[in-house]
């Protein structure tokens, strides 16, 4: 493990507009959030943490508790703080920043955007072209901390990292594309709406076993799916 302390952050709220309560839905036998903690397990990091809200806490808690991760009570729409106050209590120096939306989170291209963000020194680093809801961002808690002093863009306090990667003149951004056989950048594998839900429902009666499934498995259904809906 690096001897930079690192801190998984999962952002999770209950209230989402277009699908409540995502975060708890099932599938194969366990909640969407208990997916992702169980694949962001198998990440490098010295903390896990649910970063979450007043209001959804209660719901969350005991399975935070079950998975032996912690969790952290923030503002609800300053996104920014809760980050920064949670890092604070941690004393990450490095984060991996993944949303609750995501059960099917890639801890191979978690760990692998970990070395990216060491290799290259970055202030915020992640892989792209990978399917939507398979990736994290990798962040600097001193860049991050500048992020809280100085933005005033609501847009950038509700979704974190912003601030930095709008401005590459300052900030080091490395996201390169992601390697062969973690690309599907047209495919939605994030959970967002009941749409989402139904595709998600299908894809873990096929593939789940009882491990975290990652994009080695994924990607394949994936273009099966595609092929067969022509």
């Amino acid at each position: 493990m690096s001897s930079v302390t690192t801190s998984i952050f999962l952002q999770v709220r209950l209230d989402s507009s277009r699908l409540p309560r995502k975060a708890l839905l099932k599938l194969s036998g366990l909640t969407s959030i208990e997916h992702a903690m169980r694949a962001l397990d198998a990440v490098e990091a010295d903390h896990r943490m649910l970063v979450t809200t007043r209001d959804s806490q209660a719901a969350l808690r005991p399975l935070a508790d079950k998975a032996g991760w912690g969790i952290f009570v923030g503002s609800k729409d300053d996104v920014l703080e809760r980050y920064i106050l949670a890092a604070r209590e941690t004393g990450a120096r490095r984060l991996v920043r993944a949303t609750g939306d995501n059960p099917l989170v890639s801890a191979a291209m978690a760990n692998a955007a970990l070395r990216l963000s060491e290799e290259s020194g970055a202030d915020f680093a992640g892989y792209r072209d990978m399917p939507l809801g398979a990736g994290v961002e990798i962040v600097k808690v001193s860049s991050l901390e500048e992020a809280y002093t100085e933005a005033a863009d609501p847009y950038e306090r509700e979704h974190v990292s912003p601030f930095l990667y709008r401005r590459p003149e300052r900030y080091r951004i490395v996201v390169p594309p992601a390697p062969d056989g973690f690309r599907a950048p047209d495919a939605r594998i994030t959970l967002d709406t009941p749409e989402d839900y139904e595709f998600l429902k299908n894809l873990f009666t096929e593939l789940y076993t009882g491990s975290p499934l990652d994009l080695d498995v994924v990607i394949p259904y994936l273009v099966r799916s595609t092929v067969n809906a022509l």
